[in-house]
């Protein structure tokens, strides 16, 4: 018996295994080289466009408006350098033995309604003096307020060698407060139920220069119908809410745990809608007849 013939390969011919090396290499090689390298391009496609934030508009822009005050290199608004209040010296350097009277009875920036208070004067008073440094040197100023039947001035004094100086004057509302942080001076003023304003005030080198004045919410009013008064929570008409009389309140319902105390009127029970009564069964009066089947 003749050996079988070995077969041969084609010409050309690749062998399979080879064939699936080269894909392996050629799907690693396409996602080797694909990425992208760190801090490569990348197209994501369209973006939406970029808008400019929007800005303020101001209304009835032709109208002029106030000029700013003029101001000194500091920031302050320009004023005569406050003098020395006139025939009073202060020996020993020591303000806290000033008499507060006689110191305001010899300012003559006074009003003639504050120099009344001094006197004899109904809702009048001179407040004790304060003592705190606000010029930031280590000795105190002195902090007073007369009170008026129409406003309180509040003022504000230093020293200048054995000279008093006065550095702050201002009107206030009666019911103000005052606090001072560090070497600023903070009054505080109720404007409505709901707000105050703040003025901030501050030594600047001659005086206490204001440096904020602010508005503040302080409280939140129930809400009211249209066209009412913030201030006051009453409409056009006079009453609460809008029309004439205000706005009727709803009943409030009682409530079940509710009892009415000894000595107090009992409300009568209304009279409620009839209720739909069940329909009765009519019993008949003979004996009931039984109908024969059907055959």
């Amino acid at each position: 018996m003749a050996p079988p013939t070995p077969l041969r390969r084609r010409p050309g011919a690749v062998p399979a295994a080879a064939l699936a090396t080269l894909a392996v290499l050629t799907v690693l090689a396409v996602l080797a080289f694909g990425r992208l390298a760190p801090g490569g391009l990348r197209d994501d496609g369209p973006h939406a466009a970029v808008t400019r934030p929007p800005s303020a508009k101001p209304l009835w822009p032709g109208l002029a408006t106030a000029p700013p005050p003029a101001t000194s290199a500091t920031g302050s608004t320009t004023q005569a350098p406050p003098q020395p209040v006139p025939d009073l010296t202060v020996p020993g350097h020591d303000l806290s033995a000033v008499d507060v009277h006689g110191l305001l009875a010899q300012d003559p920036a006074v009003t003639a309604e504050e120099r009344r208070a001094l006197g004899s004067c109904t809702d009048c008073e001179v407040r004790a003096p304060e003592f705190r440094d606000l010029t930031g040197d280590g000795q105190p100023e002195l902090i007073t307020a007369v009170t008026t039947p129409g406003q309180v001035v509040l003022h504000v004094y230093t020293l200048s060698g054995d000279r008093v100086l006065p550095i702050l004057q201002v009107k206030i509302k009666p019911d103000f407060g005052a606090e001072t942080l560090d070497s600023d001076l903070w009054l505080f003023e109720p404007t409505t139920v709901t707000t105050r304003t703040t003025s901030h005030y501050r030594w600047d080198g001659t005086r206490l220069a204001l440096v904020e004045r602010r508005v503040d919410g302080i409280g939140l009013l129930q809400p009211t119908e249209t066209g009412a008064d913030p201030a006051t929570g009453t409409g056009p008409g006079g009453g609460p809410g809008g029309g004439p009389g205000g706005a009727v309140p709803l009943p409030m319902r009682p409530s079940a745990e509710a009892k009415p105390g000894a000595g107090a009127a009992v409300p009568s029970a209304r009279p409620g809608r009839p209720q739909p009564q069940p329909a009765r069964t009519v019993q008949p009066s003979g004996p009931a007849v039984v109908p024969e089947a059907k055959r």
